[in-house]
Order: C-alpha cells, then structure tokens, then sequence
C-alpha cells in the first residue's frame, strides 16, 4: 500500500511539472493561450486532482487498516485518553500528549491510546499543536531571536478579527460663567483591527539521524525553527507593509525628527527625538536601533561633553542612552538617505497577538526517495502599532 501511495506521489508530481511546462510553451507573445490549449490544460489540470483525491483515499484506506490490525487487548478509542478528558483545556500539558506528539515526529508505533490523545491537538491541515511545554520552550527561543517579541504587547487571540478602539482625540474642560451652559467635548474613537497572517518553514532531517536516540530532536526542532520564524517574525514587526505580513513599526510611527544630515547624526537630533515623544510616553521608552547606527550613537557627546551612550555594567541588561534602554535589531535600516534608522517610543503599544499555538507536521513521504524526513512548522499572527503618537522615528534627510 504504502509503496502504491508513494509511485502515485511521484507520477502526481512529474504531470504537474508537464502541465506547467505545457502552459508556459503555448502562451502567445501576450501571455494568453488558445481555447483549444486551454481545454488540454484544463484536461491536463483535473487528471492532477484525480490522482490527489486517489492518493487520499489510499491513505485513508491504510489508516483504517493499520487500526483494524493493532492491538485488541485494549480497546480502540475514539476519544482522548483520560489524561485529556479531565482537562481538555490543559491537554496538551499532559505526558500523554507529549509522547503521543514525539512519536509520530520521530515516526515510532504508539498505542491507540495515544492517537487519539492527539485529537486535542490536531489542525485543519493534518498538523498537531505542539506540546505546551515545547511551546514554551519555543517562545523563549524566539524571544532570543526576536527583540520586538521581548518589548511589545503579546496577546492571544482565538478566532476573526480583533477590533482594538483607539482614542483619536480627547475632551476638554472649559470655563463657563454662572448659568452658562456646558459645552460637549467628547472622546473620538477609531479602531484598529488585528487579525493573523501565516507563517512557515520547512527542514528536513536524515532518517538515520531521525532514528538516532542520542539525537536530540526537540533541541535542534526548537533551536532551527526558532531562529527562522524569529528572524522572519522580526523583519515584518519593524517593517512590515501590512500586505501578507504584519505592519511593522516603522511603517506606521510618527517622524518625531528629520536629521540635517543623509548619513550622520548630530547629539541634539537625539535629544529633539526624546522630547518630540508626549511625557506620558517618554517613562516607559526606550530606543532601537541597529549595531551599525551605534558606532556613531557611541560618539556623541553632550553639551557638557558627556557621552549620551551608557554601557550596561549589569548582564542581562541594556546599555543606556539619555538614561533610557537601547536596544539594537538587525532588522532595523541602515543609515541612509531617507531611512529611519532609529526609534524611540512606548513599545508596549505595538501589539503581537497570536492566534491558536504553532502547529508541526510531519513530511514522512516527500523526501523519501533521498532518505529525509521533512517537518514543516507553521503559526498564525500579527502585530500592528495601535497608537502611533507612542513611537517616534529619527529621519535621514533624503537627498
């Protein structure tokens, strides 16, 4: 069976090449095809489908007779195990769900028991929610690889859209005279909307390595994974155009100051930048910005002759400018004509909501042929800065 699924595979695989390779040939100097060529790719186009929806079916097939051929000195279930069924909500933290998880990672035989411990944890697209205690060992990977996760907002969020309202504008009091009458000063709100776009990644790992006990498979999943979706993750929260990804930070923070110069920056820039941002802002900012914009950050001096950079003397901590926390990303921009290479601000306005958990899957059959397993992770979220007027951008003038 398993031998059949995998020639369908590859017989899939080569006609959708050839229907590719014969829509690209038949275009004509415009990009269109004839209605005849369209018929044949169409033709070409549903034997493809046909011979996905066989596939599955066989898979199915042989599912249902791996269970008819277990164990019968248990009985099947059809529902989580009892671990589970006590506390559905905390099931992914039980040692069942766990060893459930890791054995079909490592592709190992488990008992019906722990199949069906996976059903808490199983996605719309064939993966399993990852144990909680790997979540968080993953989310502190990422926090390592991720400085936005570290100094923004993290929310969960289940499903839809999430409608944040924001204050525009605000009321005032005013004077009246005895008897006058009161004017009306209302708040104006607007909403910001958070929903989750999707991201993935894919490695593939030796079945010899895979089936190696010494080989540390949740380490090297974690650490690999972590550093991928971290750095994708970081470049979308500080520049993200919102189209697909989310909307990063400097896309929608105010310029608080334009520097005189496309290339360097002046100690008074820095302090016009911290003033630029409202006072209530300012006592829990802190800047960020890249290794390269620090060589020249280091420099500064003010008008006492004191350096504005203060070097962190306490591990774990960051070094200071102007007294307040600087932080340093390399998917901040370079000095530039233009860029912004530099941003001061509340960050805890810029909100990272992500949806459900990460999801793993397990690619047992598409690298076969070369001896690898492939595992594809994949998670759903967002980040947008709900209030601009809380962060604020130095500016390279452009030439």
């Amino acid at each position: 069976m398993e031998k059949k699924i995998l020639e369908l595979r590859e017989q899939r695989k080569k006609l959708w090449e050839e229907t590719k390779a014969f829509l690209d040939s038949h275009r004509d100097k415009d990009g269109n095809i004839s209605a005849e060529d369209t018929a044949t790719y169409e033709k070409m186009e549903a034997d493809v489908v046909a011979l996905g929806k066989e596939i599955d079916r066989l898979e199915r097939q042989a599912a249902i007779e791996r269970e008819m051929s277990a164990d019968v000195n248990k009985p099947i279930l059809d529902k989580p195990g009892e671990d589970t069924k006590k506390d559905p909500k905390n099931a992914r933290a039980t040692a069942e769900y766990k060893r459930a998880f890791w054995d079909v990672m490592r592709n190992r035989p488990t008992s019906p028991d722990l199949i069906n411990a996976l059903q808490v944890g199983t996605d719309t697209e064939g993966g399993f929610l990852v144990p909680d205690e790997f979540e968080k060992t993953l989310i502190e990977a990422l926090e390592e690889q991720n400085i936005m996760r570290s100094i923004a907002r993290l929310i969960k969020t289940s499903s839809g859209e999430r409608k944040i309202p924001v204050a525009t504008s605000k009321g005032t009091a005013s004077w009246i005279e005895e008897e006058g009458e009161i004017k009306e000063s209302d708040d104006a709100f607007s909403q910001v909307t958070i929903g989750a776009y999707k991201l993935g990644t894919m490695i593939k790992v030796s079945e010899e390595l895979l089936n190696d006990s010494v080989f540390d498979l949740e380490t090297y999943i974690a650490k690999e994974f972590a550093r991928r979706i971290g750095a994708a993750e970081e470049t979308a929260f500080i520049n993200g155009d919102g189209s697909g990804k989310p909307t990063g930070v400097i896309t929608s923070a105010e310029v608080g100051v334009t520097a005189a110069s496309a290339t360097a920056i002046k100690a008074d820039e820095i302090i016009d930048l911290v003033y630029s941002l409202k006072s209530p802002y300012r006592r829990n900012a802190v800047f960020l910005t890249s290794d390269e914009m620090i060589k020249q950050i280091r420099k500064l001096k003010d008008g006492n002759g004191q350096y504005l950079w203060q070097p962190s003397l306490t591990a774990g901590t960051p070094d200071m400018l102007m007294n307040r926390p600087l932080y340093t990303s390399p998917a901040m921009p370079e000095c530039a004509a233009g860029a912004k290479p530099i941003l001061f601000g509340d960050f805890s306005y810029y909100w990272i909501a992500d949806r459900q958990g990460r999801t793993f899957k397990r690619l047992g059959e598409l690298f076969a042929l070369n001896g690898q397993v492939g595992f594809l992770a994949t998670e759903r979220t967002d980040g947008k800065l709900v209030l601009a007027e809380a962060v604020k951008t130095l500016q390279m003038k452009t030439e």
